[in-house]
């Protein structure tokens, strides 16, 4: 069985200290890998005891890096593979359910009470939702207001000239089948799932401070890139393009006539930085295939955050880089060319006391790994 687990991780496992009272682990299944990390609390603070990644690909029969469906059972193997080899003592934490799994709206409705508002909600829903709300799990959470911000659902009454004053309202729905499936994962594994969280939530909390201003969290995933505007620690606006990774293995599969396996090596790599061991050619065509992906999402983000401004009337401050795609090698200079506001590369494992000497190696791997330590840190906090 071939893995994608970092060889780093299997050989400072025992430098990491694996315990098995009060650890905790986030698990993030995504479509073409899942990770794993385990933390435990020591003195206050959230303490990296290990982690690791597998690739789904070899258990649908299908290249490393590649996007695959499996059935719950053939991800229950994988996942206990992984914990094997990660050395996993822990048995209680999160599971992340896939963005693409899930709707995430922010919904404009009239100021009432909450007993009115439960009442209207589900009758909302069925606009967005195109399934009968029976079929979906149905969660919200009223956006509490901010004096400087107008609502979009705010309007002036033109014969009173009063202003009808309504509220935000972020709906969450995830389907029935969807859960099911995750709650046989955990059957199959022998986990105590404590909860399951929309992923977008999980590398919130891992990735972003504590300020007040919107920030742009750009999640490079293997078949799509989320995208997610976050303000006061709210999601406000949600965004999904249909291109990531595998999307930049192929274009440059295509361009340099490799077999897809070869382009994914090169492309994690070397990326977008030029590489002694390839020709001047070569480098110039990796860089022109993989930025060709990497502009098309740059400029679906150029355009969420131009819908926000206008909307909002404010400007993002910066964007946040997640996801394994945002580990690519030199990608940060040509985020910050490409979007139209500051950009930067997110370092959750910044949120855990880790060695010293893994520093480097968990701030290149990070991004990859934000969804797995938001996990964490919530299944910790709720210990």
């Amino acid at each position: 069985m071939a893995f994608s687990l970092s060889s780093l991780s299997k050989r400072v496992t025992s430098a990491l200290g694996v315990g098995e009272s009060g650890s905790v682990i986030g698990i993030d299944i995504g479509t073409s890998s899942v990770k794993i990390v385990q933390l435990k609390s020591a003195h206050g603070a959230a303490v990296l005891e290990t982690y690791g990644e597998i690739a789904l690909g070899p258990y649908g029969a299908v290249p490393i890096g590649k996007v695959v469906k499996l059935a719950p059972e053939k991800v229950a193997e994988a996942i206990t593979d992984l914990m094997r080899e990660a050395n996993v003592t822990a048995r209680i934490g999160g599971i992340s359910i896939p963005f693409a799994s899930s709707l995430v709206s922010i919904l404009d409705m009239p100021k009432v009470d909450n007993e009115q508002l439960k009442r209207m909600i589900p009758i909302e829903a069925r606009k967005y939702i195109p399934l009968p709300v029976s079929e979906v799990m149905l969660d919200w959470f009223a956006i509490p207001e901010d004096e400087n911000l107008q609502s979009a659902f705010d309007q002036v009454n033109e014969k009173s000239g009063l202003r009808a004053k309504g509220i935000e309202v972020l709906l969450v729905a995830i389907h029935n089948e969807t859960v099911r499936a995750y709650q046989t994962i955990a059957q199959s594994t022998g986990l105590q799932v404590s909860f399951y969280e929309i992923e977008i939530f999980s590398a919130i909390r891992s990735s972003l401070g504590h300020g007040v201003a919107p920030v742009l969290v750009i999640d490079l995933g293997a078949s799509t890139t989320k995208m997610y505007i976050v303000e006061r620690g709210i999601v406000r606006a949600t965004h999904l393009v249909t291109h990531g990774g595998q999307h930049m293995t192929e274009n440059l599969g295509r361009s340099l006539g490799w077999e897809f396996d070869k382009a994914e090596r090169i492309k994690r790599e070397h990326g977008i930085s030029a590489s002694n061991a390839l020709s001047t050619d070569e480098n110039d065509r990796i860089k022109t295939a993989v930025l060709s992906t990497l502009e098309r999402v740059c400029g679906e983000a150029n355009r969420v955050l131009l819908s926000y401004g206008k909307r909002y009337n404010k400007n993002v401050s910066k964007a946040i880089l997640t996801g394994g795609g945002a580990s690519l090698p030199g990608l940060a200079p040509y985020a910050r060319e490409l979007l139209h506001t500051d950009a930067e590369i997110a370092h959750p494992f910044s949120r855990t006391e880790t060695p010293a000497f893994l520093e480097q190696v968990l701030r290149e791997i990070g991004p990859g790994f934000a969804v797995a330590v938001g996990l964490a840190l919530r299944a910790l906090r709720n210990s």
